[in-house]
């Protein structure tokens, strides 16, 4: 049996565990979903290190949540996502197959669920002696499933490789030279003299400084859009007092 303090932790665990489950079915961006993922490998840990079984826990978060996971994300990022992608199905009746086999999923499923034994409970007190859990742990993983072991990882780095390769796109034509762009920008009348570059206030160069334009205003142009959606722009009223006062410090030096 179970004490409170398991319960607890597992009705909490579990619920945000499906919630996280749903948010993977329903959500529409890869980087979302590959976030819901992450959030239900972790609590899976959190149970394993609740059942006693410490080894599989932390195998768990660090192995599945910060390996898997992120070489998952980092794939999504290199390849790029764009919601502009066409939606047009290349396979015919994949839906209907999806639909059927989805359903002989959810019929498979309410079978194993209606026809599952629940034993009384033996804790794991016996895998954690003597020769102790990592090294049983390390038997079954290196000697009985060690097949399985490696197919596995293979299939991870072959779909890494598969994905990043679909993803390419060849280039049609030469890249646009230095002297096409400069042609380009006079032919359609803007930015003749190219962007202004950032950083260009009295007393400090920075990225997040915009550059002025004549009239002293700073220029929209020459910061980043980044910056300005994280709000990360510096304003040029502490530079413009700064100047002030040194300036009010010359006169008066002047004046004595």
């Amino acid at each position: 049996m179970t004490g409170g303090g398991e319960a607890v932790v597992f009705w909490v665990v579990g619920t945000l565990s499906v919630v996280a489950a749903l948010g993977l079915i329903f959500a529409r961006k890869a980087v979302h979903a590959a976030l819901c993922m992450a959030l239900v490998m972790v609590n899976l840990g959190v149970i394993y290190l609740t059942l006693q079984a410490h080894v599989l826990g932390v195998v768990q978060v660090f192995v599945y949540t910060g390996a898997v996971m992120m070489l998952f994300l980092f794939v999504v990022m290199l390849i790029g996502v764009d919601a502009a992608d066409s939606v047009v199905e290349t396979i015919k009746g994949q839906r209907p197959a999806a639909a059927v086999l989805g359903l002989g999923l959810v019929a498979l499923l309410a079978l194993s669920v209606g026809s599952a034994v629940m034993p009384e409970p033996v804790g794991l007190d016996a895998v954690n002696t003597d020769p102790g859990n990592v090294t049983g742990m390390a038997t079954l993983i290196f000697g009985k499933y060690v097949f399985a072991f490696e197919l596995t990882s293979a299939l991870l780095i072959t779909a890494a490789i598969a994905a990043m390769v679909l993803a390419h796109r060849e280039r049609f034509g030469d890249k646009p030279s230095q002297r096409e762009w400069s042609q380009r920008r006079f032919r359609d009348g803007r930015f003749l003299a190219g962007l202004p570059a950032p950083g260009v206030f009295a007393r400090h160069n920075a990225v997040d400084t915009p550059a002025l334009l004549p009239d002293g205003s700073p220029s929209d142009l020459s910061v980043s859009r980044v910056l300005v959606a994280r709000d990360q722009i510096r304003e040029p009223d502490a530079y413009t007092e700064a100047e002030h006062e040194m300036e009010q410090e010359i006169e008066e030096g002047r004046q004595r």
